[in-house]
């Protein structure tokens, strides 16, 4: 198969731990052809320093809060044929592109977007959507294991999450990008439905995954509590102008607003909240709905290609092993896990106790992929409570539920 030349763009903004955390597997993609464009503020540019491989990246000085507009700063940089998007709270597996742009073999394939694990590493965040001009999702029921072309119908298009998704990047800066008018929220969504309207084709890609943190920023707590919903009542207000039929606005408006007050008394009731952050906050984001009345929006000027060429990451020959153990082995596993960095190789970790704990995947920021958890535990979350098994199955049960993600051998 043939590399398409591929520009990845990840924005970062006061994350700078994360930030490295995320360019440390980035450097670690099984993928011939690719850059990395860092548009990200003066902690992120001192974090991408201190990388080994830190003058290898793109960078672009950025400190407004913007995601759209910084975006569009990356795509600007970009000189491969496709631009990928990866947020700094994300790790992507080790065949992440491998997977995602195989598809653009298809040439009439525009866009392509993957799957999204959660905190915990098993579970799915997102998976193959669709969206209508009222922002609302539906899922889609597809092969969990192959990609699919799939085409928008009337009033609805192809949905991708910002953290893992693809576009050919002469389509996107014909287009202009991203909307600037979406500083936080609905930004990827509005692309989606402008990418629908031209009847243009979107590969869903369930290999091609990421894991995202959902780290805590300026909207959100780590526990993932609103600290300030202004900027997503301020997007949403745009995203309804934009797309969704006059007559359908107020009640979509006032069933979201109710949504997140649900969702703000729940955190009340677990203590995550007082009764003051509700009204403040839902005061917030109706405060921000209003001024996204009057945000202006329209058609967006191309975004021309700077005259950078292609700044390609050093080759990986991409030397994956396993490497397991006991929980009470974990020290002299961890420790061969890194010393295995140090040659090249890609490890992943398994470590096994003898309990039924629910197992966890987590991205270690020496390099290294470790699963943890009970022998007789649960991985997915739709398997047995309890289930006995003998240490070697269970590790090649667990090998092969993320082989083909990370390219492992059968060595």
């Amino acid at each position: 198969m043939t590399s398409h030349p591929v520009s990845v763009v990840v924005v970062s903004r006061g994350r700078p731990a994360a930030l490295k955390r995320c360019l440390t597997g980035v450097s670690q993609l099984a993928y011939e052809a690719f850059e990395v464009i860092v548009v990200t503020d003066t902690e992120g540019l001192e974090a991408v320093a201190a990388l080994p491989f830190g003058d290898q990246i793109k960078t672009v000085p950025y400190h407004d809060a913007n995601i759209s507009a910084a975006r569009n700063r990356g795509i600007a940089q970009a000189a491969g044929e496709i631009v990928a998007f990866i947020d700094d709270d994300a790790v992507p597996e080790t065949g992440w592109l491998f997977h995602l742009i195989a598809p653009f073999a298809d040439a009439e394939v525009a866009a392509a977007g993957g799957f999204v694990r959660g905190r915990n590493g098993i579970s799915m965040q997102w998976a193959a959507q669709s969206v209508d001009r009222t922002a609302a999702t539906e899922p889609i029921t597809i092969d969990s294991r192959r990609p699919v072309v799939l085409h928008p119908n009337e009033g609805r298009a192809i949905k991708t999450e910002g953290t893992n998704m693809a576009v050919r990047r002469d389509i996107l800066a014909e287009m202009g990008g991203f909307d600037p008018a979406f500083h936080y929220y609905l930004d990827e969504t509005d692309l989606n439905l402008r990418l629908a309207a031209r009847g243009l084709a979107t590969a869903i890609v369930p290999l091609a995954e990421v894991h995202h943190g959902y780290l805590e920023n300026k909207q959100r707590t780590n526990a993932r509590v609103p600290r300030d919903l202004f900027e997503i009542g301020a997007s949403l207000a745009v995203f309804l102008r934009k797309h969704c039929p006059e007559t359908q606005i107020t009640s979509v408006w006032k069933g979201f607003r109710a949504a997140q007050r649900k969702r703000m008394l729940k955190h009340m009731v677990r203590g995550d909240a007082l009764p003051g952050d509700v009204r403040r906050i839902l005061r917030r984001l109706s405060k921000g709905y209003s001024e996204g009345q009057n945000r202006s929006f329209g058609s967006l000027a191309a975004i021309v290609r700077s005259a950078d060429g292609f700044k390609q990451m050093p080759g990986n020959a991409h030397v994956a092993k396993v490497v397991a153990g006991r929980r009470w082995q974990r020290k002299s596993v961890r420790s061969q896990a890194e010393s295995l960095i140090g040659q090249g190789i890609v490890p992943s970790v398994f470590l096994f106790s003898a309990t039924a704990l629910f197992h966890r995947v987590r991205f270690d920021d020496a390099g290294y992929w470790e699963q943890t958890g009970g022998l007789f535990g649960r991985s997915d979350r739709d398997q047995k409570l309890f289930r006995l098994t003998r240490f070697a199955k269970r590790l090649k049960l667990e090998t092969l539920r993320v082989a083909d993600q990370r390219l492992l051998s059968d060595e």
